[in-house]
């Protein structure tokens, strides 16, 4: 069943490249390309359909493959629909003898752009990389290092063990010295501090009464205690 399937596809392959090398024959001597001109075209726009199709089975889909496969193929079904009567063989119009005249230049650039044009790989983008998976908690916690504790040794007799240090008692604060005042300053303190609740209206403070005097904080500090 292969065989036959391979074989009647190549019996419809000779016969639709011979209808179409008629057509463009046809055409082609129609439009002025008379003898050995004639049989040419058709041969020149099987070989660049061709060329076109190899192009875009070996170096993948490409622009320049897809845009000369679709130029051959174009000449090709318009020579077909052409000679199927739409057209006037013994009054071919000056565009289309324009077309057919200027076929050989043009069929000439495309194989030679399909020949030899090729795909640089450096202008390729390279593919994207895949992102590592994640791993999980638990797999990160057994890659790292374990901390090998030092081995304990067994106690056999809890009784054996030291007892345990009692906790001790902590130091309660010391008081702060007491600093001896001088009757005299503390009566001169008096009536600064009277001066200045004459004049304020508010008892004096320590920082006050020490700047007055020009006395260290801790005598400051006896001397208000006094006058409190």
């Amino acid at each position: 069943m292969a065989r036959l399937r391979v074989d009647a596809v190549l019996v419809q392959a000779v016969i639709a490249g011979a209808l179409s090398f008629a057509h463009l024959h046809d055409l082609a001597s129609a439009a002025g390309q008379d003898g050995w001109k004639a049989w040419a075209y058709p041969i020149s726009v099987d070989l660049l359909l061709v060329a076109a199709w190899r192009r875009l089975h070996t170096d993948g889909p490409s622009q320049l493959a897809w845009s000369w496969f679709a130029i051959a193929l174009t000449a090709s079904l318009g020579a077909n629909i052409a000679t199927a009567g739409l057209l006037d063989m013994n009054a071919v119009p000056a565009w289309l003898r324009i077309l057919v005249a200027a076929w050989p230049a043009l069929a000439f650039m495309g194989g030679t752009l399909l020949a030899h044009t090729t795909t640089h790989p450096e202008s390729e983008a390279p593919p994207a990389q895949p992102d590592p998976a994640p791993q999980h908690p638990a797999a990160e916690r057994d890659q790292e290092p374990e901390h090998v504790l030092p081995p304990v040794a067994d106690v056999e007799d809890p009784a054996a063990l030291p007892p345990a240090p009692e906790p001790q008692p902590a130091p309660a604060p010391s008081a702060a010295p007491t600093v001896p005042v001088p009757s005299a300053l503390v009566d001169h303190a008096r009536k600064v501090a009277d001066d200045h609740r004459t004049r304020t209206g508010t008892p004096i403070d320590t920082d006050t009464l020490r700047a007055r005097l020009g006395v260290p904080p801790q005598l400051a500090e006896a001397i208000a205690a006094q006058l409190a």
